[in-house]
């Protein structure tokens, strides 16, 4: 296990990847702070927000083929799930842990079944989530029917999983041609559901509709960048990082389009998003470069904290939305209190980064 690791450590970084996986988690954190005061996507602030959910299976797939195409038949596939485990699951475990320590600090209207919740069925609810076994919508102990009731972004990670044994049990075989017309096939699925439903938003519950969103949105955004990474060849892009961030910003905090009349006309632009724009994004940023010290410490510091803030921050957000539900406040009476909740979730992610993450993961990799 340590070669396999060590392989990959030796391999050039592909810094502005890193930062750009962390502008994009940011921008998750903004659009849930802005999420809690409406839930009409017509009002919604960072209107496409969850389009970053996307853009982060583009981001997965091309740096899966980056880092494993080549170490096939040196790498058994077992070695390959061990590796992804421990680059995942700690996280998963402490969003878990974050999310039963502050379950019932969120009771409120628009959570109505925290109050009736036995301490001994959460604990089993955390569990679970921690082995991510999902939860039918009838098994809800929130309110929300999420597959992960405790941290609902762990729905994500039940998809990425999903990914990573398609590409190592089958895809991974594929010819650039055979993965070419999944990837078109993939794209026509996700143009038929966006014009028809005028959006993407779905797949955190454990049921038809969802798992449906859910597949959707999966398997075009990876596989797309699995083939990107094996088509693509670089080009030499100025300034990258900055371009590549203010495009992610610019992307989900397009205000709804069409209006309710006309929903495909916003299926359409999130098609467009998903289908070009993110796979343009993750092209340009491979093919910059950074320069400058100071530039590397923050695409370092947002590629370190992109996962841990992204899978811990959702506990602290429940408690807010409960308060924003229960007080009614808007976002400019509110917003010391989200500027409040934006530092928080960072500060957590760092600590659960190099207070748990970083050793445990040490630790997992040491071992036989």
């Amino acid at each position: 296990m340590n070669n396999e690791m060590n392989y990959i450590a030796k391999k050039p970084h592909y810094e502005i990847l890193d930062g750009l996986r962390g502008v994009a988690a940011l921008m998750v954190v903004a659009f849930h702070i802005s999420e809690a005061h409406t839930l009409d996507p017509f009002e919604q602030v960072i209107n496409h927000g969850y389009l970053a959910v996307d853009f982060f299976y583009v981001l997965s797939g091309f740096v899966i083929g980056y880092a494993y195409d080549d170490r096939w038949g040196k790498m058994s596939v077992g070695q390959f799930f061990k590796r992804r485990l421990i680059r995942l699951h700690p996280l998963v475990v402490m969003g878990m842990l974050v999310g039963a320590a502050l379950f019932y600090f969120g009771g409120s209207t628009v959570f109505p079944l925290i109050q009736d919740v036995p301490l001994w069925k959460m604990l089993v609810y955390m569990l679970l989530g921690m082995l991510l076994i999902p939860m039918p919508p009838s098994m809800d102990i929130r309110g929300w029917e999420e597959m992960y009731t405790l941290d609902a972004p762990a729905w994500t990670l039940f998809y990425e999983y999903i990914a990573n044994a398609l590409y190592a049990l089958f895809i991974r075989k594929f010819s650039k041609t055979a993965l070419a017309i999944l990837v078109f096939l993939a794209a026509c699925a996700t143009v038929h559901l966006t014009l028809n439903t005028g959006d993407v938003i779905g797949g955190w519950s454990f049921d038809a509709r969802h798992l449906r969103f859910g597949f959707t949105r999966l398997i075009y955004p990876f596989f797309a960048g699995l083939l990107l990474y094996r088509i693509g060849k670089l080009i030499q892009v100025k300034h990258a990082f900055l371009w590549c961030s203010l495009l992610i910003i610019t992307v989900v905090s397009v205000p709804r389009i069409g209006g309710t009349e006309h929903v495909w006309m916003n299926g359409l632009y999130e098609s467009f998003c998903i289908i070009v724009v993110f796979p343009l994004i993750v092209f340009f940023g491979a093919s910059g470069q950074i320069k400058g010290k100071n530039a590397s410490r923050i695409c370092k510091f947002l590629g370190d904290i992109s996962f841990p803030l992204y899978i811990t921050h959702y506990p602290i957000m429940y408690l807010y939305i409960a308060w924003i539900s229960d007080t009614h406040y808007t976002f400019a009476e509110s917003f010391w209190v989200a500027s409040l909740v934006m530092v928080s979730s960072i500060a957590l992610a760092y600590a659960c980064l190099k207070l748990y993450d970083e050793p445990v993961r040490r630790w997992l990799s040491r071992s036989k």
